[in-house]
């Protein structure tokens, strides 16, 4: 059945080619618009006029997903590749690579949103840590002009193998030591537009605060007005000069950045990402997109280029209580009394199973009873250099590895995990076994052609809605971060985080047309790379669709809805998955313990779920 559903889909997409292929012989030029942690249901023409402007008069994907995790450089990993996490690795923001990785602080536990880290873990996994190719890759060689510009990190993803060389890359770092180096051809072109050789810094918007201090109260309008001179003034210009098709990526790092330290709701649920600190970083963004398309129009560009915006993930209010987790009961000197200290699953973790707990980010110091992890990170068993359990901290949801894959203790580990009130839902690798209360990995498209280490657990932390009318605009999440009650974060199962922003215009999409069908981030880069006409040596097998139904003519394909349930847990706990599917393409909504996950309802999940 599977074999026919590939092959009924591989025909379409050859249809759909076709169709594309006869009205546009010449790839367009295509710039790939990513606000960083944008919520669908809160654009508006009041709160971002130019990207309600594109959904509007362009495809309204009011069915789109992030992939879950719901982070960062997962999502880029999809948009660059086509590819699910089980193709291309990178799990999430902070991964388990197996080895140290100097420079991330000599840890096992590296966090992937720095250039260099990112080199050191590509020559690490045989050149090509993806080990699936990138539509800037594909592009250049065919080509095509390519520019990457914008937040560190996810920016250097769409060309990682090639640093520089070909493809601009400006990002936070660059200008600085571990910043990609640039051209001498686009050094000039800085010089000569008056625009400095290095990225301003973020300012007060890269200040978190603490437990006592809010954090920022202002968008990051200085580095992204920085970086949106650079593509308005310097690189359009120089690709229209080229007379060449390009292909350009601007990952904005508002609204993210403010929402994650907006200081508008210290240890408080409301406002939390609601107050006028984030809403000022959805401005941010969208200034950003209408100067791109200013200078699109004054360039002559605008009648033959696309233009895709899709937020990586959606986004959330963190909270930090728990009544359940023995760390909400100890002191600590940076933590409220009875909040979730960073590290808090690690912690707990070692208690349960009685394991001594190290701190990888801090040279594998034993930490301490009255501590917590640096980073949130941990590793657990008797030898630190040889742990038994490994906790990669990243928000919404935690990844857990077992090195040496211990059934035995992957079951007393999901053992405890059923018995903490902030865990919704648990993903096993299949490799482990079947865990009643949990479900495979492979339903996540999480078991491929990855090079990176599989995790053993991916435990979902809870969500709710504060209270609003559309209830993923105040989705709150249990999260795993320095971060504070009321300051934002993503990374979980809600449909607060897999309800991105998704919108298109241009020459080869369709105008004022309202996609009823789900779309992913990975459909973005299947879809990039058939308007490019692009075909790349794909590894795995894990791919996303084109969207067929917005390109003019193009095919409209059934979908259907689907839930999977676990075997009730001995407390009567159990995952629930609910996804769509487009043929042999599945879309994840929500998953989680029922009642505990943002649209999946206390009756197993016969609440709508938002955005369908």
């Amino acid at each position: 059945m599977r074999r026919t559903m590939v092959l009924l889909s591989a025909s379409l997409i050859t249809l759909t080619a076709t169709a594309a292929s006869a009205q546009n012989a010449t790839p367009r030029n295509l710039i790939l618009f990513v606000p960083d942690g944008l919520r669908a249901r809160i654009v508006t023409p009041q709160t971002a006029p130019a990207m309600a402007d594109i959904r509007d008069k362009g495809v309204n994907f009011r069915n789109s997903h992030s992939l879950f995790p719901t982070f960062t450089t997962a999502n880029a990993s999809a948009m660059a590749t086509g590819h699910y996490l089980g193709d291309t690795g990178d799990f999430s923001n902070t991964i388990y690579t197996g080895y140290s990785s100097v420079p991330a602080g000599d840890t096992v536990v590296p966090f992937l949103e720095n250039d260099a880290v990112l080199g050191d873990v590509d020559e690490h996994f045989n050149g090509d840590y993806l080990n699936e190719e990138t539509i800037l890759k594909m592009a250049r060689e065919k080509g095509f002009s390519t520019a990457a510009i914008g937040k560190l990190g996810p920016t250097l993803i769409f060309d990682h193998t090639d640093r520089g060389k070909n493809t601009i890359v400006i990002d936070d770092s660059t200008g600085g030591k571990t910043g990609v180096p640039l051209s001498d051809e686009i050094k000039n072109a800085l010089t000569k537009a008056n625009l400095p050789l290095t990225t301003p810094s973020r300012g007060d918007n890269a200040n978190a605060g603490d437990a006592k201090t809010p954090g920022t109260t202002v968008a990051n309008v200085a580095q992204q007005a920085y970086m949106a001179d650079v593509a308005s003034k310097v690189v359009l210009p120089m690709f229209k000069a080229r007379k060449k098709p390009f292909v350009l990526v601007f990952w904005s790092r508002d609204p993210d950045g403010s929402q994650h330290n907006t200081g508008d709701s210290l240890n408080t649920i409301t406002p939390g990402i609601n107050g006028p600190t984030s809403m000022a970083g959805i401005k941010n963004a969208d200034n950003n997109l209408a100067q791109l398309r200013k200078a699109l129009d004054d360039l002559g560009l605008a009648a033959n280029t696309n233009i895709i915006v899709s937020a990586d993930h959606g986004f959330s209010t963190i909270s930090k209580e728990s009544k359940t987790s023995p760390s909400a009961k100890i002191s600590y000197d940076d933590t409220p009394k009875d909040f979730l200290p960073m590290g808090f699953l690690a912690i707990d973790l070692s208690k349960a199973l009685n394991l001594p707990l190290f701190d990888p980010n801090d040279k594998n110091a034993r930490v301490a009873d009255n501590a917590h992890p640096k980073a949130g990170n941990g590793v657990l068993g008797q030898d630190a250099t040889k742990p038994d359990l490994v906790v990669a901290t990243n928000g919404g949801s935690d990844l857990i590895y077992l090195p040496n894959k211990d059934k035995k203790l992957a079951d007393r580990t999901i053992k405890a995990l059923l018995e903490q009130d902030y865990v919704s839902g648990l993903f096993v690798d299949d490799k482990l076994g079947r865990f009643p209360g949990t479900l495979p990995m492979s339903q996540l498209n999480f078991k491929g052609k990855a090079v990176t280490p599989t995790p053993s657990i991916v435990v979902n932390f809870r969500s709710w809605s504060s209270g609003c009318e559309e209830p993923t605009n105040c989705s709150v999440q249990v999260a795993d971060t320095v971060l504070r009650q009321g300051q934002g974060m993503h990374g979980s199962f809600s449909r607060g985080d897999t309800l991105n922003f998704m919108a298109a215009i241009g020459p080869d999409f369709k105008s004022g047309y309202v996609d009823p069908l789900p779309v992913s981030n990975a459909d973005v880069g299947m879809t990039i790379a058939q308007l490019l006409h692009l075909r790349g040596t794909g590894n795995g097998g894990l791919m996303g669709r084109v969207i067929s139904e917005a390109l003019p003519n193009g095919i409209v394909p059934k979908t259907a809805d689907g839930t999977v349930t676990s075997k009730p847990a001995a407390n009567g706990l159990q995952t629930v998955l609910k996804f769509q599917r487009v043929l042999s393409t599945r879309y994840f909504d929500v998953a989680g313990f029922p009642g505990r996950t943002l649209g999946l309802d206390a009756e197993g999940g016969k609440q709508k779920t938002a955005g369908k």
